[in-house]
């Protein structure tokens, strides 16, 4: 017999929007699919109108489509909307609504996943709590705090020490920071291309837990951007203000939200560019010629491995270039990243091999998470079903997962350290 479960249809809607789905996307996933009399898509609304009621088996499918418990459906009404923390991206970016919501269910995962490994690590007995979390605030000024961070992460004055290229010296800056007790993640999507997040909607967010604080760096970014990235979400966590970042040209004046996010910028931008890197005004901006300035901020860009937009931010910041001629940099940047992802995604296409999903899937999640998740599990404090909603993964990836991590340079540097 046909059991239906008498739930409420606007739960139905509000769980589909907030997972980021059309009512053809979410028919599809569903496989709700076309018949003579009706659409799938039309199935789904005479769901969401109440004119149907679905069977527990539905229901099961579509909590685990939308990405929600299954308790959630039962609620007598749909919740208000969740918040992202504090929303420091501009107010005129124009992200639409389905990517607004995609964030809003990343958001939601990360979330959940970060309680997980605070309750892990309170059962292991190392729920310290990190003092350098809501130590700072705007009125320490920006050279004190750059002070305190490059200190607390030893970034060396000659950055070759820590590589020879932009993703060597990011590598070194992440594990700095995951030594501080942060967990770094490189998330840019719900598991799926289908759900992929470009820059646009955001560039990273920070949790400023005080046990288990998170920064979530999208991945689907320029790589020579993430260090400065990772730098900015620290400076958050100092701040104690959890939230979203975008650009650093998408910055709301005048506003609360405006100001800490100039505050991060800066921060970030004199960690990684220090005074040294130019005392005085050199003399290749003196002319204000585009070509000659770009070649400037190319060559420091590849002396203190940073992004050029990183370099021609801080010039435009120290007021040693105009803004039109920072606005028309920051135009040619983007344009040459937009035709780089193109070209790559193109050259994707028809490439064949590459580094292994579990190879990929370690780069993203960072050697900390995966640390912390493989000794709770090889101790048999942590099922596999539970490792895997914290790695974001299916139960039956997580035994392969561990394995490769257990073959890496990082577990083995991590055991000898214990």
């Amino acid at each position: 017999m046909r059991q239906e479960e008498r739930i409420n249809p606007a739960i139905l809607v509000w769980a589909r929007e907030s997972a980021g789905l059309s009512v053809e996307d979410a028919a599809k996933r569903l496989a709700l699919g076309d018949t003579k009399s009706e659409t799938g898509g039309k199935k789904l609304l005479q769901l969401e109108q109440g004119h149907r009621r679905p069977t527990r088996a539905q229901l099961s499918k579509i909590a685990k489509t939308y990405r929600r418990p299954l308790l959630a459906f039962y609620m007598a009404n749909p919740p208000n909307k969740s918040s992202r923390g504090e929303d420091f991206r501009s107010t005129g970016a124009e992200v639409s609504e389905r990517d607004n919501a995609l964030l809003d269910a990343l958001l939601r995962d990360i979330k959940a996943r970060q309680e997980m490994v605070r309750d892990i690590l309170e059962d292991l007995d190392e729920a310290n709590r990190k003092d350098f979390v809501a130590s700072a605030s705007l009125a320490d000024g920006v050279g004190v705090v750059a002070e305190r961070i490059s200190a607390a992460i030893r970034i060396p004055e000659r950055r070759t020490d820590w590589g020879k290229s932009p993703a060597e010296f990011f590598k070194q800056l992440r594990t700095a920071t995951e030594a501080l007790g942060v967990f770094v993640l490189l998330v840019g999507d719900l598991g799926s291309h289908h759900s992929a997040l470009s820059e646009d909607v955001f560039r990273g967010f920070a949790l400023a837990d005080s046990i288990a604080p998170f920064i979530v760096i999208n991945d689907h970014d320029a790589r020579t951007a993430r260090s400065f990235t990772l730098i900015h979400e620290l400076v958050h966590i100092y701040l104690g203000r959890s939230g979203v970042s975008g650009a650093p040209e998408s910055i709301r004046d005048n506003t609360e939200e405006g100001r800490i996010e100039q505050f991060c910028n800066d921060v970030a931008g004199l960690v990684l560019l220090p005074e040294a890197f130019a005392p005085h005004k050199p003399a290749a901006l003196a002319s204000g010629d585009q070509p000659t300035v770009a070649r400037y901020i190319e060559d420091m860009a590849k002396k203190w491995m940073v992004s050029e937009p990183l370099v021609a931010l801080r010039l435009r910041r120290l007021g040693w270039i105009p803004g039109g001629l920072y606005r028309d940099l920051s135009a040619s940047y983007a344009a040459r990243w937009m035709t780089f992802k193109e070209s790559t995604r193109l050259a994707n296409r028809e490439k064949e091999g590459g580094p292994s999903y579990y190879v990929l899937k370690q780069s993203r999640l960072g050697d900390f998470l995966l640390g912390v998740v493989r000794r709770t599990v090889r101790e048999s404090r942590l099922t596999h079903t539970k490792a895997a909603k914290v790695l974001g993964v299916s139960p039956s990836s997580v035994e392969p997962l561990l394995r490769q991590f257990e073959k890496s340079p990082a577990s083995l540097a991590r055991e000898g350290a214990r």
